[in-house]
């Protein structure tokens, strides 16, 4: 079962020089990495947030897999679709699905289903891939996409989970939140709100994270999957978050009325 990229030459190049090329150029010169237990990373065309993506890609040690939350655009049935069989490809060549940890997560998650067909067209996961093989060409992965209607507690489930099956695991994991931050609004505006959001990040306080989304109105589509992952890391050992690069559409197009905001975060 081989998944084909739905957003390539749309979200990035699909010709594998010109993609190669593009995050390279969009890597910094100077970087420290650190090993770190989890990222958050935005997920719109590269164009717009790939700068934020490659800063936080270049700023961690990749290790050999990678678990990727990424929300549901259109929307799924399960509040939880994981693949666990076959492999992504991208223009870069084709990532195996770490097969034997999603079947373990299934067991210990009773919300996560196999669901392949919620991946088919979701852009949230797949815009993570190319820059994980850019930096790891051997990287496993597994994809789970997250519903949005998934609650706090539900979200508590898969992140407890997510940590249980870590600790049971021989081979070293990288968890990748994916997400972006408020969605069009003035520059002003998305900075305000969205640094609320980034301090809950960086105190790898989940539940808060979770909360003032809903109370000030953040359009952060990727909340949820990034609660899962604070509370994963948090449970692994985490100890702090730390904002890499902070970016809006506006840093691109000039237009600071209507922007979307991108950050980027370890987990450390």
């Amino acid at each position: 079962m081989i998944r084909p990229p739905a957003v390539a030459g749309y979200f990035y190049p699909g010709r594998a020089s010109e993609l190669r090329e593009m995050i390279e150029a969009m890597v910094p010169a100077k970087r420290e990495r650190k090993r770190a237990y989890g990222v958050v990373s935005p997920h719109a065309g590269y164009m717009y947030s790939g700068r934020v993506a490659a800063a936080v890609f270049a700023s961690v040690e990749i290790p050999e897999v990678a678990i990727i939350l990424g929300p549901s655009h259109r929307g799924i049935e399960p509040l939880f679709a994981v693949q666990t069989k076959g492999s992504w490809r991208t223009p870069l060549g084709e990532v195996k699905i770490y097969s034997e940890l999603g079947e373990r997560l299934r067991q210990i998650c009773s919300l996560l289903e196999d669901n392949p067909k919620a991946h088919a067209l979701e852009h949230s996961l797949e815009v993570q891939v190319p820059f994980l093989q850019f930096f790891r060409p051997d990287i496993l992965i597994l994809p789970i996409c997250v519903s949005p209607e998934a609650d706090f507690p539900s979200l508590e489930e898969l992140g407890q989970s997510l940590a249980r099956a870590i600790k049971e695991e021989k081979k070293e994991i990288l968890l990748v939140a994916s997400t972006d931050m408020s969605h069009y609004i003035s520059q002003a505006e998305a900075e305000k709100k969205d640094f609320l959001a980034i301090k809950k990040i960086e105190a790898l306080d989940a539940r808060g994270l979770y909360e003032v989304v809903f109370k000030e109105n953040i359009s952060m589509c990727g909340f949820q999957p990034t609660c899962a992952a604070l509370i994963a890391c948090k449970e692994l050992g985490a100890e702090q978050g730390e904002l890499v690069l902070y970016q809006t559409s506006g840093d691109v197009t000039g237009d600071r009325q209507e922007v979307v905001g991108y950050a980027g975060c370890r987990i450390i």
